[in-house]
């Protein structure tokens, strides 16, 4: 029959060797090393968009959003801090490093975080001036690779996060690229210049949580109790981790879901380790509900938190707040679309974000390029974050008020519905149109 014929079928790729998992064999095969990028889980999964809200109609009164107010602060380390950590909003910027971004991109997420009255996060490699002297709540990240880390920045921070475990690579380090590695960037962080860094996947100081609660304690010591203690573990085992943060003195645990992004690191470890934060945040709460610790010790999660929705979502299932990575860093870069030409001659697109590790970011934001940082407008770039920061809050309380609600807080899991079955399992809330949870009985 002639392939001209009417009848003849079209070639198509099958479900299992698509497009992409050809060039990937196809490029494995050429160089014989793995793939490196950045960007997160590209993969569909369960996620937020499977649940619903359930708004106030008759059997709940809905509030008037222009006369009833609606709370949305929270106080972070409440269990043993003198010095808790009070925000305005629910909403955090999550740690990145001074490395992976410009300073000037740095210096704009604690501008649009100060501005909306919440805190922003170190990351890897140190306190920059920029990032402390415009940020009035700064978390100060203490990672396995010790980069940056100095006893006077402990003290000079609001609040400690110990990094255990990142969404995107629990288990695993990242990959910071020696074009990034300037003279700064090897000076703070004790390496040689232009040289690629690989960030250790685990702590020197403790193999397991009785070392981890020593961890904490000299913490605690070095700051005079002063310092909230958060612990930041990857989205894994939830329950487990949960509860031995929990007893290894934790005031925060901070738990991060497989779509969080990340500088960079192995393609198949973004892809294929971890679990969704819609799967990891319900564990994590029954921990602390089981310790009796359920906002005594204060719960954040992350990892694919893109809208008003999402957090509002986040604080019904049983977090105190979310923190925010990759949907900041598109914030601040308002300039991106316009730049696509130049994004295609590094061989990316505006919006995909898989290169940023590669520090040739026309916007500026994950650079060490002194004339790519330059583009970036830390002053304006701050007021897109806060923009976008006010729009998440305002969102969130949209949705409170829908449901009855004078404080976002007060959102519960009586609030939602899910519209698959892996979503209600994993949510533990009903399939919508039914009481069914599954696993747990109903109809």
């Amino acid at each position: 029959m002639s392939d001209h014929s009417p009848f003849h079928t079209p070639p198509r790729f099958s479900a299992t060797f698509d497009e992409h998992s050809i060039a990937q064999i196809q490029r494995a095969a050429a160089t014989g090393i793995y793939d490196i990028r950045g960007g997160g889980a590209k993969r569909r999964m369960p996620h937020f968009d499977d649940l619903l809200f359930l708004g106030a109609s008759i059997s709940r009164y809905p509030l008037e959003g222009y006369r009833e107010k609606c709370g949305t602060d929270v106080v972070l380390g409440t269990r043993f801090a003198k010095k808790p950590i009070e925000l305005k909003i629910p909403v955090t910027i999550a740690g990145m490093s001074f490395g992976a971004l410009s300073g000037q991109a740095k210096e704009a997420l604690g501008r649009g975080a100060t501005a909306m009255g919440t805190s922003t996060t170190t990351g890897d490699g140190g306190m920059t001036p920029e990032e402390r002297g415009h940020s009035t709540k700064l978390v100060y990240q203490l990672l396995p690779s010790r980069y940056g880390m100095n006893p006077d920045d402990l003290r000079k921070a609001d609040a400690i996060e110990v990094v255990v475990g990142q969404g995107a690579k629990p288990g695993g380090g990242g990959m910071l690229l020696g074009q990034k590695i300037t003279e700064r960037v090897a000076k703070m962080r004790n390496l040689p210049v232009g040289i690629d860094q690989r960030s250790a996947c685990r702590h020197p100081d403790w193999t397991g949580p009785d070392d981890l609660a020593i961890k904490i304690t000299e913490l605690r010591e070095i700051t005079n109790w002063e310092k909230p203690i958060y612990v930041k573990v990857g989205a894994t085992r939830p329950y487990y981790d949960t509860a031995l943060a929990v007893k290894s003195g934790a005031d925060v645990v901070v738990l991060d879901g497989m779509q969080g992004g990340t500088a960079a690191t192995q393609e198949v470890f973004i892809e294929h380790v971890g679990i969704p934060i819609l799967a990891a945040l319900r564990p994590a709460v029954q921990a602390l509900q089981d310790l009796d610790m359920h906002r005594k010790v204060q719960l954040v999660v992350s990892g694919g938190i893109r809208n008003g929705a999402d957090v509002a979502k986040c604080l019904a299932l049983g977090a105190d707040a979310v923190a925010i990575g990759t949907a900041a860093l598109i914030a601040l870069g308002d300039n991106a679309p316009a730049l696509e030409e130049e994004y295609r001659k590094i061989g990316s697109t505006a919006g995909a974000y898989d290169d940023w590790h590669e520090g040739r970011d026309p916007a500026g934001i994950t650079t060490q390029d002194p004339a790519l940082a330059a583009r970036l407008d830390p002053v304006k770039a701050g007021k897109r974050l806060a923009n976008y920061l006010a729009v998440l809050t305002m969102e969130t309380q949209i949705i409170a008020r829908a449901c009855g609600k004078s404080h976002v807080h007060n959102l519960e899991p009586d609030d939602l519905v899910a519209l698959t079955v892996e979503a209600a399992a994993m949510a533990r809330v009903p399939l919508a149109g039914t009481s069914w949870i599954p696993g747990q009985g109903g109809y």
